[in-house]
């Protein structure tokens, strides 16, 4: 039975694997079960036992692999803070900076990771509600409660929600579109280079939230 149970799950995270590959590069509507099949070498009663349907795999793609994803690095950012001592406003940024840029993904996770939401962005699904409920919203919250202590007292929640958001977005760029930034910087993401974006993404970042409140705003 242990054995039954360990080819099983290789057949599930199979599945599982060759699924998302085809998603993100082609997106839900346009990938059929019969190429994941082929790509996955299981038959569709396989996809049906595990799954149900395609609908249900691709969710079980977000919920297996690109949640957990996003949950290391997150982790991640606040192993980083922890380690920091003291919480400050740089220790965050930089926190947040290290956590994407130096994180640990690969080449393949992160390309497969972007293009997905990429997707999801342009042609919601039922993906982007649970991943904004579980994972996006989450980490916004969180955001939130560690910068909202600096920020000035006049300060409106859209506006705060925006100069968060601002950082975010600075840390996801230098993340995950890497082959632009490489071409038109001419660097090739080594340590050298990602501890060159770390340092401006605080700086920049730094000087955005401090000018926060300039001006009101809701």
């Amino acid at each position: 039975m242990a054995v039954e149970g360990t080819k099983a799950s290789i057949s599930r995270d199979r599945i599982l694997y060759e699924a998302e590959a085809l998603f993100a590069e082609r997106g839900f509507y346009a990938v059929t079960v019969r190429e994941i099949t082929r790509a996955a070498r299981c038959n569709l009663a396989a996809v049906n036992y595990y799954f149900g349907n395609k609908h249900n795999l691709y969710m079980e793609v977000f919920r297996s692999l690109w949640g957990p994803r996003a949950k290391r690095i997150f982790a991640r950012f606040e192993s980083q803070l922890s380690a920091g001592g003291e919480v400050t406003l740089k220790g965050i940024v930089r926190a947040l900076a290290e956590a994407f840029i130096k994180g640990h993904l690969s080449d393949e996770e992160r390309l497969r990771h972007s293009q997905l939401m990429i997707r999801e962005m342009a042609r919601p699904t039922e993906a982007f509600e649970m991943v904004i409920g579980e994972v996006i919203g989450p980490f916004q919250r969180r955001m939130v409660q560690l910068i909202r202590p600096f920020m000035p007292e006049e300060i409106g929640r859209v506006a705060l929600l925006l100069n968060i958001q601002s950082i975010i977005s600075m840390v996801i760029h230098f993340n995950f579109v890497r082959n632009p930034i490489m071409r038109i910087t001419g660097m090739q993401y080594d340590d050298p280079f990602t501890d060159e974006l770390v340092e401006h993404v605080v700086q920049f970042g730094l000087n955005g939230l401090n000018g926060a409140g300039q001006g009101g705003g809701r």
